[in-house]
């Protein structure tokens, strides 16, 4: 199996590639900005790597030329890397959005459509696109993050429908709260009321392997949070209430992180 993983030198990314080295025959092209941490992880797992900013014009193309050159083949995408930064939309604007659909949407958009054909020559393969629980649901003062995240989530429904008759499955995996070295959640793991809605990389690892080599449509991180979503299809009014009010205030995750690594 090959497998590409985007912003894999952290977090997440970094969780997900230790995982897929322990599947029979794994072999891993890492994705991320910082080099160093980069060749490290590789070095660790016998990966390669592109140190690269998904964002930069050049960038899937040189993906596309790596994966090409050293495997020939490619049976997992998994499209990882992504950006917040909080701020109400009256202070910080078009460009806070702009800046983010570019990291969170764009890139993965972009990348996605360079290595397809490699996907669809090595079906059955498979996408998985590390969406949010915020693309969902919304909050104030993250707005762009949401609707980056909702963008990725709408984009990823459709393109498994259209990726069907071509072998290539498109899953989807939305966590919440996911604690990091750079995020630990103390706050919320602090307390027993709250503990249950922070997990962890690990696990998140194994739901991004579910919903690539597992086939599975989607996954929540953790898996209740699903009942969030479920209740602003229902009870939008309620929702809204709710969260005007302040409640379920960190109901959002990962807000003020930076997964492209």
């Amino acid at each position: 199996m090959i497998a590409v993983v985007t912003g894999a030198s952290s977090g997440i990314g970094e969780a997900t590639a230790r995982r897929l080295a322990r599947e029979p025959g794994a072999k891993l092209v890492l994705v991320a900005r910082r080099e160093d941490r980069l060749r490290k992880l590789a070095d660790e797992l016998a990966a390669t790597y592109v140190a690269v900013d998904l964002t930069d014009d050049g960038a899937p193309a040189e993906v596309l030329a790596h994966v090409r050159e050293t495997h020939g083949r490619l049976d997992l995408l998994v499209n990882n890397a992504g950006s917040a930064w909080r701020g109400e939309f009256g202070d910080k604007g078009w460009e806070n959005v702009r800046r983010t659909m570019a990291v969170n949407f764009d890139a993965v958009v972009r990348l996605t459509e360079a290595l397809l054909p490699l996907l669809r020559d090595s079906a059955p393969s498979a996408i998985v696109n590390v969406a949010s629980t915020a693309g969902r649901i919304a909050r104030g003062g993250t707005g762009a993050y949401s609707a980056s995240k909702f963008a990725l989530a709408g984009w990823t429904d459709s393109l498994h429908y259209e990726e069907l008759a071509h072998g290539v499955h498109v899953g989807m995996v939305l966590p919440g709260f996911i604690a990091t070295e750079g995020f630990p959640q103390a706050e919320l793991t602090g307390s027993a009321a709250t503990r249950w809605t922070v997990s962890t990389p690990e696990k998140a690892a194994e739901a991004i392997v579910e919903a690539g080599l597992g086939r599975r449509a989607e996954r929540y991180v953790p898996r209740p949070y699903w009942v969030f979503a479920a209740l602003r299809i229902v009870f939008p009014r309620l929702i809204r209430a709710v969260l005007s009010r302040g409640g379920a205030k960190r109901l959002v995750t990962r807000t003020g992180a930076d997964t492209r690594a």
